[in-house]
C-alpha cells in the first residue's frame, strides 16, 4: 500500500510529516512511500535524501493516488474531498477548528486518525504529537523571551558590580512548561511556576524550579488540566497578580485540548510589571491565556505608572520556526502510529478499532465522526446554518 507526504501548503508551516529515516521505518514495514518533491527542505531534508531511503519522490502527489496520507498541519477541506473512499490520513487535524475540514473527511468515507487524540497511556507514548511538539515549544519560548529582555538571564558577579538574575515565571507545567522551567534554568534564571494540578509541584521542583502554591485546584482530565469555573479563574487570576508583577520574563502554556486556551494573565495584570519585562503567550493562537496577546506579533503596554513599557509576544508556529527537530520527532510519532495500524508483514494497512489508541484517535470512519466532541460540534454548526424555520432533527429528544 501506498503512503503519500505531501509538502505543506500553509503559510508559515515548515514541518514535514515523514523523514529519511521515519521513512526507512515504513518501507520496513512493507509499504510504499512517495514524498512531494520539496517537502522536506525547510526541515534539512532534499529529495535526494528520501531517495536514498527508499521512498518515490514525485513532483506533485495526487492525494487520490495513495491509500494512506500522512500530513503536520489539517487539511484543506478540498484536498479532503479528493480523497478516495476508504483512504486513512494521519495527523494533526485541529478538530475543533477546522470543522469543514471533519465534515469533508466524513462526507468522503475518509478514515482519519487526529494525532491530538491519541490517549495519553504509556503504551502510545511514542505516537503522542502534542508532547513531542510541545517540548519543542516550551524550549522556543525562553529563547523568544531571552533575546527581547533588556538584561541577562543569569547571575554575574564581576569587579563593576553583581547582575542579578531574571526572574521567570512559567505558567501551566505540563510538558511545554516544564521545559520552558528547564531552559530558562539552564540560562541561569530564578525561575518559578504554578499550575492548577497539585502533582506538578514534583514536576517543576525536578527541572530546579520553585512551585507556587495557591487556593485554586483544578483535576486533571486525560493528563490535561480542566478548565476552571469563571469564580475559580478570577480567584486564580487574583492570588497571581502580585507574581506576575514582580516577573521579569512571564511564559504562560496553558492550554486545554479542542477548547479556547484559559485565560490567566490580564492587561492590568500585565501593566502592573515592571519596564522592560517580556510576556511570552505560548497559547496565543488558541485564544491566548494573555488578554490582548495576537499570535505573530509582538505588543507594548504601558506599564500602570507610565514610566515604560512591557513587550507582550504572541507566539506562532513556534515549533514550526524550529523545523528540523521538530519533523524529527512527528515523523517518529507519524510511522509509530503507522506502524500500528499494519498488524502483518504484507504492508497492510488495516486499523484495528478494538485498539484503545486506534479508536482514541479515530476522528472519522466509513462516513461517521466518531469523535463525540466534534461531532456535537458539527451538529451545532449545521444547526446554526440551517435555515430560519427549517427543523433541525439532530436536537430531537434533546434535553
Amino acid at each position: 500500500m501506498k503512503v503519500g507526504i505531501a509538502r505543506e501548503r500553509l503559510a508559515g508551516e515548515q514541518r514535514v510529516a515523514a523523514t529519511p529515516e521515519s521513512v526507512r521505518q515504513l518501507v520496513g514495514l512493507g509499504l510504499e512511500v512517495i514524498v512531494e518533491s520539496g517537502a522536506g527542505t525547510a526541515a534539512g531534508h532534499s529529495d535526494a535524501s528520501y531517495t536514498e531511503a527508499g521512498a518515490e519522490v514525485a513532483s506533485s502527489l495526487d492525494p487520490a493516488a495513495v491509500d494512506v496520507v500522512a500530513h503536520v498541519r489539517a487539511l484543506a477541506p478540498g484536498t479532503a474531498a479528493r480523497l478516495k473512499p476508504g483512504v486513512v490520513t494521519v495527523g494533526l487535524a485541529s478538530p475543533s477548528t477546522d470543522l469543514p475540514t471533519v465534515r469533508a473527511l466524513a462526507d468522503a468515507r475518509v478514515t482519519a486518525f487526529a494525532l491530538e487524540l491519541v490517549p495519553r497511556i504509556s503504551r502510545a507514548q511514542s505516537m503522542d504529537a502534542l508532547t513531542s511538539q510541545a517540548l519543542v515549544t516550551g524550549y522556543r519560548c525562553v529563547l523568544e523571551a531571552a533575546i527581547r529582555l533588556p538584561r541577562f538571564f543569569p547571575l554575574y558577579m564581576t569587579a563593576a558590580g553583581t547582575v542579578p538574575p531574571a526572574k521567570v515565571l512559567v505558567l501551566g507545567a505540563g510538558v511545554a512548561g516544564l521545559q520552558a522551567i528547564g531552559t530558562a534554568k539552564r540560562l541561569g534564571a530564578r525561575v518559578s511556576a504554578n499550575d492548577i494540578r497539585p502533582a506538578s509541584a514534583d514536576e517543576v521542583a525536578s527541572m530546579g524550579g520553585t512551585f507556587i502554591r495557591l487556593d485554586v485546584e483544578g483535576e486533571a482530565a486525560g493528563g490535561y488540566a480542566r478548565e476552571l469555573t469563571a469564580d475559580r479563574g478570577a480567584l486564580q487570576r487574583e492570588l497571581l497578580a502580585p507574581h506576575v508583577a514582580d516577573a521579569d520574563v512571564l511564559i504562560t502554556t496553558a492550554a486545554v485540548p479542542g477548547r479556547r486556551a484559559p485565560l490567566l494573565v490580564t492587561r492590568d495584570m500585565v501593566a502592573r510589571m515592571r519596564p522592560g519585562s517580556v510576556v511570552v503567550d505560548m497559547a496565543a493562537e488558541s485564544g491566548g491565556n494573555v488578554e490582548g496577546s495576537v499570535p505573530g506579533q509582538d505588543l507594548r503596554v504601558p506599564t500602570a505608572d507610565g514610566a515604560g513599557e512591557i513587550t507582550v509576544v504572541g507566539l506562532k508556529d513556534a515549533a514550526s520556526a524550529m523545523a528540523a527537530d521538530a519533523s524529527r520527532l512527528y515523523a517518529k510519532n507519524v510511522a509509530n502510529f503507522i506502524a500500528l495500524l499494519v498488524p502483518g508483514a504484507d504492508g497492510t494497512v488495516a486499523p484495528d478499532f478494538s485498539d484503545e489508541v486506534v479508536a482514541g484517535a479515530c476522528l472519522t470512519h466509513d462516513g461517521e465522526v466518531r469523535h463525540e466532541p466534534t461531532a456535537e460540534a458539527l451538529a451545532a454548526l449545521a444547526s446554526a446554518e440551517a435555515p430560519p424555520g427549517e427543523i433541525d432533527e439532530t436536537e430531537e429528544g434533546a434535553g
